[in-house]
């Protein structure tokens, strides 16, 4: 597994080995101890898989807020997507910072983002499947949102002005000024 740390600490791209034939290939998405010995300590509870119809959907700037916080490993089943983490650490050097990677079916690249993080996603073809582990179960009490287009956070999504297919949840998010982080960074990660 090829492993790259990213600007963001604890934000972490995977990229699984493909073992191909004539009949395709096939990868070892995850290992627990290959992904420790990458530095990734994660006890996965629940997986989650969505299809977006149509290129430019957007679906964040998510987060599940303590005591239900969720570290996640994001990867593409099928299509392509730009899939982006902001970090919400309080007191973090890199708060408000963000990473974005592509990931698709052909490159077979994931993304760990650790807790603390926003996590989005935009798709590029139609059709796109994202399929991803939690650290976390679903709780609606502690699910949360920040606009994915806040111009303090800066992120370019690389979509034509008034292309984004959101949800009412997502156009409704707040900006992160107006955002108060139930985060706090614990020091280097």
């Amino acid at each position: 597994m090829h492993v790259e740390q990213t600007e963001l600490g604890g934000v972490v791209i995977l990229t699984p080995q493909r073992h191909g034939d004539a009949r395709g290939f096939f990868s070892e998405s995850w290992n627990r101890r290959r992904l420790m010995d990458a530095g990734v300590e994660a006890e996965f509870v629940q997986d989650n898989h969505s299809l977006s119809a149509k290129p430019g959907t957007v679906r964040g700037l998510h987060f599940q807020s303590p005591p239900h916080a969720q570290a996640k490993l994001v990867r593409c089943g099928r299509g392509r997507l730009f899939d982006v983490a902001v970090d919400i650490r309080k007191g973090s050097p890199t708060f408000g910072k963000w990473v974005g990677v592509e990931l698709s079916f052909e490159n077979g690249r994931q993304l760990f983002i650790p807790e603390g993080f926003l996590h989005g996603f935009a798709t590029r073809e139609p059709d796109t499947e994202i399929i991803y582990k939690c650290t976390d179960y679903y709780a609606p009490e502690c699910d949360g949102a920040v606009r994915f287009d806040d111009p303090e956070i800066g992120i370019d999504w690389g979509l034509e002005a008034g292309e984004a297919v959101l949800s009412e949840k997502d156009a409704k998010a707040p900006f992160m000024k107006d955002f108060d982080s139930p985060f706090v960074w614990e020091g280097p990660a």
